[in-house]
């Protein structure tokens, strides 16, 4: 029953609760879907087939009498950032080996409050450090697309890539994902999924493993715009554990959809027409903007001036953040341990071990910006960057913009170990669109908006106002509406 897996979200449960099918039945697809591509894709780091049948079979009997939640029954992959009780949760790091967790993160207690089903822990890069997925301790993931004519594997983006490729090769009907610079909506753009970045506070940051805990926040990510409304519904919350989240009510994001345009006003940035952008990219965004106004919506010409100073802030205050958070991976309490000769040398040589080299890098980076003689030239400098960038978003929506569109990334997927002798800065590049969202907190949502001249998909980014996250589902149901849906040809 395979052809199962090619559900969305909403069709899935639409079947489930008219007894088209059990919720075991739905798993079990999903499970031999697993089982079949795994080994090729390296999407999931850990399977949990006992625990999903068990859930499954608890859905089963809530849909038999008439009940159950808003995803009763759906099986859903979970980045291995997110704590779950009593299961593998290492953050794609080796430092944390064999760590298993007491509790559950609060995003994923809501899904399972809500009868979802988990199929396992989706590989990502090491600690959410990365933009190709390439950083794990348990290997890069394989982007299920490929471009036309070509067999070579493809990077599926950065760090949310398990989450993303599991999405598009129907390994599972929805996965969560987190986005500190852009790590939820750029590997949505290279495989066609679409993904949201919550409003800073809409979704509680408390068992989720922490990169920089003041850009980090969890979303969904789905194959299409639909499914990633009732994820997000589902996955936001208000928790007292958080004290950064946000006591504002969570509207029911579905009801958004189809909504009527007319009289939005979209802002574009000059400041995203960057030097060497892609030709194709400059079409894909001319595009959008095309479909917006023939929607009704009025497109208006902005500036965001300080974008240019966006990437180099955010990878001082980031790294920063880290370098504080991953002090705590010592070898003492849990996680592997490398035996020294004293209590230093035991910290050394575990965090030598256990971390990987991208880790390390800006580990390091981090502890030399927040030095004494360094803090006020670097990280004091880039949070009052960061504040100009917030500011700059304010005034644009302070004077009747509604929402931005712009490029999702700089370019379409690219392939495993392409990047290899890059530069780091390089490879940082490819959150140039995505990092100014996090630094400022504000929504964000890519949409797959066509293919690149190699048969690759490539996005279209919105960015909404602070909690009006209904207006980039509605917003995105445009694009999704005139674009149509992107799957990848199956060579697993």
């Amino acid at each position: 029953m395979t052809e199962l897996t090619t559900l969305t979200i909403s069709q899935a449960r639409d079947g489930l609760r008219d007894k088209a099918f059990t919720a075991r039945e739905l798993t079990d697809a999903y499970l031999g879907a697993i089982e079949a591509a795994n080994d090729k894709l390296n999407a999931y780091i850990v399977e949990t087939p006992d625990q999903a049948r068990a859930m499954a079979a608890a859905s089963d009997a809530k849909l038999a009498k008439g009940e159950g939640g808003a995803l009763e029954g759906i099986p859903l992959g979970i980045k291995d950032l997110f704590a779950t009780k009593g299961v593998h949760t290492q953050a794609a790091s080796g430092i944390l080996h064999d760590f298993k967790p007491r509790y559950e993160s609060t995003v994923t207690q809501n899904l399972w409050d809500d009868g979802a089903v988990m199929l396992g822990k989706l590989n990502m890069d090491e600690f959410a450090m990365g933009s190709s997925n390439e950083t794990s301790a348990y290997g890069p993931v394989v982007n299920p697309w490929r471009s036309t004519g070509s067999n070579a594997d493809l990077v599926p983006g950065g760090s949310s890539g398990g989450s993303a490729a599991a999405v598009a090769a129907w390994l599972c009907a929805g996965a969560t994902a987190t986005d500190t610079g852009g790590s939820i909506r750029q590997p949505a753009a290279f495989t066609g999924t679409v993904g949201v970045k919550p409003t800073y506070g809409r979704c509680s940051r408390w068992g989720v493993v922490a990169f920089a805990s003041s850009l980090d926040q969890a979303g969904p990510i789905t194959r299409d715009v639909r499914d990633a409304a009732i994820l997000l519904k589902s996955m936001a919350s208000v928790d007292t554990k958080d004290t950064t989240s946000v006591d504002i009510p969570v509207p029911d994001y579905e009801q958004a959809l189809g909504g009527s345009i007319a009289g939005k006003t979209i802002g574009i940035p000059k400041e995203y027409r960057m030097d060497g952008m892609p030709a194709e990219i400059e079409e894909l965004w001319q595009t959008g903007i095309a479909w917006m106004r023939e929607a009704g919506a009025e497109i208006r010409d902005i500036s965001l001036p300080h974008t240019k100073y966006a990437l180099p802030a955010y990878y001082i205050v980031a790294p920063a953040e880290a370098s504080s958070n991953l002090a705590r991976y010592d070898g003492v309490r849990y996680g592997k341990r490398e035996p020294g000769e004293d209590i230093q040398a035991l910290y050394e040589n575990t965090r030598a071990s256990g971390f990987g080299q991208e880790v390390q890098r800006r580990i390091m980076i981090g502890t030399y910006v927040l030095s004494a003689g360094y803090y006020d030239a670097y990280y004091k400098q880039a949070q009052r960057v960061r504040t100009l960038i917030k500011q700059d978003f304010e005034k644009v929506y302070a004077d009747g913009v509604d929402a931005i569109l712009t490029p999702t990334t700089p370019s379409a997927a690219f392939g495993v170990n392409e990047m290899a002798t890059a530069s780091p800065i390089e490879m940082y590049l490819n959150d140039i669109f995505t990092v100014t969202v996090n630094m400022a907190g504000l929504p964000g949502m890519s949409v797959p908006a066509g293919l690149s001249k190699d048969g690759l998909p490539l996005g279209l980014q919105l960015i909404g106002r602070p909690f009006d996250e209904e207006t980039l589902f509605t917003l995105g149901s445009v694009i999704e509406k005139q674009a149509g849906h992107f799957a990848p040809t199956k060579w697993w």
